[in-house]
């Protein structure tokens, strides 16, 4: 078992000894253009947002619900969920294509896919031309969601992947927040136009994306494993050190690239399906994921993600406008958190952040719902306003983890062969815990009101343990190094990049004692 409480990793990774301390993103202007297309890629996080907080907010429209015949709850739970069931029908498809005609490809079919969605469901007619869409919705997002966050990770300047992948699902808020200030400012509209309007600006990110994609470049490692090399050495260069293929942190990318991709093959056996469970290592992974996954979704943080207005009518406040208003102002809140958050995961690591969020969610959902049941058993209205303080709160606490970290740690722990298949059991995962969400969460807070927030309570609580035990830190490591400590060949790695590219053993020589330290508190 993973003994995660005896894990650190204090070290520096090789790549900060060769990194130019003067190339900042502000100040050198290959690392700006490579910024600029890795946020063209960011922005596919802003469509699943838009669709979330979109949902939301139809529900507080009386337009929307007198078109549509004022759904019951199971075809209100269908509504909401069928954008997952659409996500579903995708995901046998998209590691192949990731995996397959590329990374960038794989984003522009997504795009596609998505602008077509967009269209029908804005001229929706009926109820099923509109589920229909958000299937069509969900399907295209599965390519794009699947491609273009790897994309992130495999071009970004080694002293920013972490960042800037944490970003990438950060920025669910900023769709979200479009989406929830859209349904407010249409509100006042008394046609379809209410509903349509929000419905036309989810196809915007899809929109750019179709247009600009093709300036992107390709994933260095998709194009290595492909038998690309000088194309990859060349993309690296470009972006990474001003086109110098001689540059040492160039050189020491590549052939790290090369002998983790090489290593995958030969040793580790990492190639297709069976090679998840094939391993202790992949077992280990695939366990890590499957439990974030899952955790991502089912720490209350459902409720009020997909069913605000319900939660707020509950607790006394059933005014639209109002509801609307709290919805906007949640959305700012939270993308302000995530981004702070993302902007620490190498200061902090992997683990603190967890571990915290954790702690925290189950102290403010806990007040949370004492407050709540107060409200409900004598009717004291501070105490409904006191919940909705810690709604708040316990989504600061959410965002510290949850939103940056679940997409960065799933792919820095996959090695390249298994990437794409792997952050597709990420996927899958998600929505099916979103689905269960979708259709038991109004059901269930309908018949038990405050005492459902129970389940959840005791949920993140085992939550905690399970991160305490199973979570390793990865904080200061390259992308290959993270990857290869599960299968414990990092050492083997750093020595054969090391050699090939001219770097000291001076400079390995912190990476091998720091594997050592991890690797021997990781068995029991």
């Amino acid at each position: 078992m993973a003994g995660g409480a005896a894990v650190s990793a204090d070290h520096s990774n090789a790549y900060t000894h060769l990194m130019d301390p003067r190339r900042k993103w502000y100040n050198n202007r290959r690392l700006m253009a490579l910024n600029a297309w890795i946020l063209l890629l960011l922005i596919t996080s802003s469509t699943n947002g838009f669709d979330g907080s979109m949902v939301n907010g139809l529900q507080s429209l009386p337009q929307w619900e007198s078109y549509f015949n004022f759904p019951t709850k199971s075809r209100l739970g269908l509504l909401s969920a069928i954008q997952n069931i659409g996500a579903l029908a995708g995901y046998p498809f998209a590691p192949y294509l990731s995996d397959g005609i590329g990374r960038k490809p794989t984003v522009f079919i997504g795009a596609l896919i998505m602008c077509i969605a967009t269209v029908v469901q804005t001229a929706a007619q009926s109820v099923g031309m509109f589920i229909g869409a958000r299937f069509l919705i969900g399907f295209g997002l599965t390519f794009a969601a699947n491609a273009a966050p790897m994309l992130v990770t495999e071009l970004s300047y080694p002293k920013y992947r972490a960042a800037l992948t944490s970003t990438y699902n950060s920025l669910w808020y900023s769709g979200s927040i479009i989406a929830a200030w859209a349904t407010f400012g249409t509100f006042k509209i008394n046609s379809t136009w209410s509903w349509r309007i929000p419905s036309a600006l989810q196809a915007l990110p899809s929109v750019l994306q179709i247009l600009l994609i093709w300036f992107v470049p390709e994933s260095p490692r998709y194009l290595v494993s492909k038998g690309k090399e000088e194309r990859a050495l060349k993309t690296l260069a470009y972006y990474h050190a001003d086109g110098n293929q001689d540059d040492p942190l160039v050189r020491y990318e590549f052939e790290e690239i090369k002998s983790a991709i090489e290593f995958d093959r030969t040793v580790a056996g990492n190639i297709g399906w069976k090679s998840f469970f094939s391993s202790p290592g992949n077992r280990k992974r695939v366990r890590i994921i499957i439990a974030i996954a899952f955790f991502s979704q089912w720490s209350g943080n459902g409720l009020v993600s997909y069913y605000l207005n319900k939660v707020l009518s509950a607790m006394g406040i059933v005014d639209p406008t109002t509801q609307l208003l709290i919805n906007g102002i949640l959305n700012i809140w939270n993308l302000g958190w995530a981004l702070l958050a993302s902007s620490m995961v190498e200061r902090f690591g992997r683990r603190v952040l967890f571990l915290t969020s954790a702690g925290l969610m189950a102290l403010f959902l806990s007040l949370q719902t004492v407050c709540f049941a107060r409200f409900r058993i004598t009717g004291d209205f501070p105490a409904a306003h006191a919940a909705l303080a810690f709604i708040f709160l316990f989504y600061a606490a959410y965002d510290l983890a949850f939103t940056p970290l679940i997409i960065t740690y799933t792919l820095e722990i996959l090695p390249y062969n298994i990437r794409a298949k792997g952050f597709n059991i990420f996927n899958f995962t998600i929505s099916v815990a979103l689905i269960f969400n979708q259709y038991v969460n109004p059901i269930a807070f309908d018949a038990l009101t405050w005492k459902y927030y129970i389940v959840y309570c005791v949920w993140i609580g085992f939550e905690g343990v399970f991160l305490y035990f199973f979570v390793i830190e990865t904080k200061n490591r390259t992308l290959e190094e993270t990857a290869a400590l599960f299968d414990g060949a990092t050492d083997e790695i750093v020595d054969s990049a090391a050699a090939h590219a001219g770097v000291t053993d001076d400079l390995v020589g912190e990476e091998k004692g720091s594997e050592s330290h991890i690797d021997g508190s990781m068995e029991k």
